[in-house]
């Protein structure tokens, strides 16, 4: 699920860039604090964009600085700091986790399993703290799991289902922005499982895995049935975003979410037409 949500750096001014560095150190930072340095190998491009988007709308003091890491041990990295980068941290921590379990268990992942065991003392702690979000979060994943088990090709339930559980972390406290937000996250969350099952379909085929796409690849209108949904979705989202009181960072939030969040439908597309080139070669 993670890596969709991320900048398209070539739309970004330096300045901003680095801040958006910072923000990223800044969620990398609280991970290491609260649930060791194991966590910070689990630190999403997703959990960033909700830090910024939250900090944006909330506003809160900032608290700045520069240390070493152990990934960057020799050199010194800026960081941003405030009272929603613990929050950012425990979310991406909870969806880490469920993440590794569900490669474990849909592809029997050793990796999946191994980082599920690793991160599981972190993972009771959050639940700790957010009982009723990772109760919903649970609860989504399971019947996920019971869909893709019985081989039941439902796009639009598994991601309204996914948008469902993305919307639960969006909703950070109850106040005037909570609708909004979770709204925001829904679309969102339909957005990234369309367009994860839309990457994964040529693997998932060859390799006989569960994928809710592959009787649609199947029509002649695949490709645009498949851009007009992921444009839908993502404008859900935006449609949400736009009614947001934002002013901070307005082009780091815009540049992801117009821009970053296809990084990888480009990528696809990029790589496809090589070959496509190289079959109407063979045509003729």
């Amino acid at each position: 699920m993670f890596g969709y949500v991320t900048v398209a750096k070539d739309g970004l001014s330096k300045e901003a860039q680095e801040r958006y560095r910072a923000f990223y150190c800044g969620l990398c930072r609280q991970l290491r604090i609260r649930h060791g340095s194991l966590s910070r190998l689990t630190l999403s491009y997703d959990l960033t964009f909700l830090y910024l988007l939250l900090s944006s709308l909330y506003e809160p003091e900032e608290t700045r600085g520069r240390e070493c890491c152990a990934p960057h041990p020799f050199r010194a990295h800026s960081y941003i700091d405030n009272e929603l980068a613990a929050y950012c941290a425990d979310m991406n921590l909870l969806l880490a986790y469920h993440k590794c379990r569900d490669d474990w268990q849909d592809e029997g992942s050793f990796a999946g399993r191994q980082g599920a065991a690793a991160l599981k003392k972190a993972y009771e702690k959050v639940k700790q703290a957010h009982g009723s979000k990772c109760n919903a979060v649970e609860e989504c994943l399971a019947e996920i799991g019971r869909i893709e088990k019985n081989g039941v090709l439902e796009p639009d339930r598994l991601a309204n289902l996914s948008g469902r559980m993305l919307g639960i972390v969006y909703r950070w406290r109850e106040d005037e922005w909570a609708d909004t937000l979770q709204h925001m996250g829904e679309g969102l969350g339909r957005f990234i499982y369309i367009m994860d099952a839309y990457d994964d379909l040529e693997k998932d085929c060859r390799k006989g895995r569960y994928n809710p796409l592959k009787d649609l690849s199947k029509q002649a209108d695949y490709e645009t049935l498949m851009l007009d949904s992921l444009r839908w979705m993502i404008g859900e989202c935006a449609q949400e975003f736009e009614t947001l009181p934002l002013v901070n960072d307005m082009e780091i939030l815009r540049n992801i979410l117009y821009a970053g969040c296809w990084t990888r439908y480009r990528m696809k597309h990029a790589q496809d037409k090589p070959l496509q080139k190289k079959q109407g070669r063979h045509k003729e």
